[in-house]
């Protein structure tokens, strides 16, 4: 990942906004959500949403598929991965006991999903 890259994505977190917008579509993966339920979810007008979904397609953040009317949109979870590993790429001059404490707070929290044949 180029420093370019990097800098158009943090820009684009970079407004209250816009970071909402990721944060719910991260947690609304795999599945995504339409554009007009984000807009009503976070109280955005739709044209002002059509905007910042723009900002956060155009940095790579985010990808959009269409649904005979409704376009849905999702977090882009590599593109977020790729920048994180920029980040941290060199972290803490490879000394692995600075960065665990890091390491361990961007581990998932969630619960694996019980399946039938388990």
């Amino acid at each position: 990942m180029e420093n370019e890259q990097v800098i158009l994505s943090l820009a684009a977190l970079a407004q209250t906004t816009r970071l909402d917008v990721f944060r719910l579509l991260v947690a609304a993966e795999p599945d995504g959500l339409p554009a007009g339920e984000i807009a009503r979810h976070l109280e955005v007008p739709h044209n002002t949403m059509s905007s910042h979904l723009g900002i956060l397609s155009r940095a790579s953040l985010v990808r959009s598929e269409r649904f005979s009317r409704s376009i849905v949109y999702r977090a882009d979870l590599e593109a977020l991965r790729a920048v994180i590993a920029f980040l941290l790429k060199d972290c803490c001059g490879g000394r692995a006991e600075i960065c665990a404490p890091l390491l361990a707070e961007l581990s998932p929290r969630c619960p694996p999903k019980v399946t039938a044949d388990a």
